[in-house]
């Protein structure tokens, strides 16, 4: 038997994977740029730090038309065959290790009610319902159509982007994806909103538009001289945490729970995580803040420090971010709070302060033992 990860994510009310191989980034979907009208299945493109990414919309490979896109919607990037593309999801999930011989390749077209699906490569049948899984060759097919547009723009961003004047670069840049890419897709729509964003605020506008800023920025420009933190952002209540992405294995519904009786109250109990144990550790206590119970259908993090694998419960996972360390300002060396000396620093997140943990302290000062034998 042979296991293959998929990235899992839905959009709808469907389950959708692609081989985790694939994803190059996940981020939350910025404003994007129109192109022609000809173009039916592209939702638009992209100046992802110096490189133009077409974005998919699996509606339009649907010939659906595309319901309103939210803040909460994210853009998981891809690679194909030296092709990066974008694919617009409503949540990203898990990686999923799948049997092979869980993947059936008979006819699955019931699952979409049409028929119009060559985009699917197969379907994966599990206990936790059926996966769809997507076919990139099939996927990068569709951009057939606008690839000389993305090379002539990307030549014309490479020429820009090459000016010594590096404090112009960023706007010109995005003045060529303007010119370079011909807004026709109805009189009366005008804009990436009209077309696709029709409920959108004035402050949310704000925010795509930053989003859109931030990720045209080269990766040089954002180093500086300090490096690229990558986290996921979680919640307690209403106060923010960061997560060192490098630690998170995964994000998780905890679906069943074994209590280990006489151990520590921090200890919530063990879940069979696809046939590993796991013990899930609260660390609000640690953290002085309101311990609520956890239950079925809670949603965790698993993480792992060193050897020690666990789950956190969390109040909810909010979405991965990309910091610079210099944009962290670490906290006092004389700290009265104790929940204090388990962060690595502070720093600003959709103007709500960020704390952002340190994981590896926790585990080896925080007094937290974890045990799966127990």
């Amino acid at each position: 038997m042979k296991n293959k990860q998929y990235l899992t994510f839905r959009l709808h009310n469907l389950q959708y994977g692609i081989e985790a191989a694939l994803v190059q980034e996940i981020f939350p979907l910025p404003e994007l740029t129109l192109i022609d009208k000809a173009v039916t299945n592209i939702i638009g493109i992209l100046n992802f730090r110096g490189q133009i990414v077409p974005i998919l919309h699996l509606d339009l490979l649907r010939q659906y038309s595309v319901k309103s896109c939210h803040l909460s919607d994210y853009i998981i990037v891809m690679q194909w065959e030296g092709l990066q593309f974008g694919l617009v999801v409503h949540q990203v999930n898990e990686v999923l290790d799948v049997n092979t011989e869980a993947i059936e390749t008979e006819p699955f077209y019931e699952l979409l009610c049409d028929s119009d699906a060559e985009f699917i490569a197969e379907v994966a049948k599990l206990d936790l319902g059926n996966i769809v899984l997507l076919d990139p060759k099939t996927l990068t097919n569709q951009l057939d159509d606008i690839l000389p547009l993305i090379w002539d723009a990307q030549m014309q961003l490479d020429i820009t982007t090459s000016s010594s004047n590096s404090d112009v670069v960023q706007q010109l840049g995005q003045d060529v994806l303007q010119q370079n890419t011909e807004i026709q897709t109805h009189e009366t729509f005008t804009s990436f909103y009209d077309l696709y964003c029709f409920e959108v605020t004035p402050e949310e506008k704000a925010i795509f538009r930053q989003r859109s800023d931030k990720l045209r920025q080269s990766v040089e420009s954002l180093q500086v001289i300090n490096e690229l933190i990558h986290l996921a952002v979680i919640g307690f209540e209403n106060e923010y945490f960061g997560l060192n992405l490098e630690l998170v294995r995964e994000f998780i519904d905890i679906d069943n729970l074994i209590p280990i009786p006489c151990c520590p109250n921090y200890i919530v109990g063990n879940m069979n995580l696809r046939g590993e144990i796991v013990t899930l550790v609260d660390i609000r206590n640690i953290l002085n803040l309101p311990t609520p119970p956890v239950g079925i259908g809670s949603p965790a993090v698993v993480v792992q420090v060193d050897d020690i694998v666990t789950g956190l419960p969390v109040d909810r996972v909010l979405e991965m971010v990309e910091l610079n360390s210099a944009d962290i300002t670490p906290l006092p060396t004389t700290i009265s709070d104790v929940g204090e000396q388990y962060l690595q620093g502070t720093a600003f997140f959709q103007e709500k302060l960020l704390r952002v943990l340190d994981l590896p302290k926790i585990f080896t000062k925080g007094e937290l033992i974890v045990d799966e034998e127990v």
